[in-house]
């Protein structure tokens, strides 16, 4: 199920590719009409079909760049900020937290796994339905059968890496 944002993001990365092959074809049939004519094309009219098809491709790259939306919630809530805050200089839209809040619609769930045993009933459905990624300091059997049973998309053990925690984000948000 895709988002708004993400059908947005996609829309307009259609129609941004869709008006960049556009002008790219112009500019090929001008260069192609101008070598069977022998002529030499006008290079304003060349130069204005490269200008516009750079700001498209811009166009286009800004629309493939946007990000999921993240939520770290974890029992530090400084360990949460330095996470979240990495996350953003990744390109991500994240926040933190030391407690569950309501998810948004295609937020992704980093979750530390030691919250879980004190979350409510509603809580743990959330957490259940948000498929988590969690990450966690323990490496035991019961922490690994926990996080299955909540159905976690990911199990990381702390200190985690930024870039395998994004990378599992993405992987997250192919699932979605």
């Amino acid at each position: 199920m895709e988002s708004a944002t993400g059908s947005s993001a996609s829309t307009e990365l259609a129609a941004a590719l869709h008006r960049l092959r556009s002008t790219l074809a112009r500019l090929k049939a001008e260069l192609e009409l101008a070598e069977v004519d022998g002529t030499t094309p006008p290079t304003d009219r060349l130069l204005a079909d490269l200008d516009e098809a750079f700001a498209l491709l811009s166009a286009a790259e800004t629309a493939s760049q946007i990000r999921a939306q993240v939520l770290v919630v974890d029992d530090d809530a400084r360990l949460a900020e330095i996470t979240a805050r990495g996350l953003r200089r990744l390109g991500f839209e994240a926040d933190s937290s030391s407690t569950l809040r309501p998810l948004r619609a295609s937020e992704v769930l980093v979750f530390d796994l030691s919250l879980f045993p004190g979350l409510d009933a509603a809580g743990k459905k959330a957490v259940r339905e948000a498929r988590p990624i969690v990450v966690t300091g323990a490496t035991d059997s019961a922490s690994h059968a926990l996080a299955s049973s909540i159905e976690a998309s990911d199990y990381l053990v702390k200190p985690i890496e930024l870039n395998e925690l994004a990378a599992a984000i993405n992987r997250r948000m192919e699932e979605a």
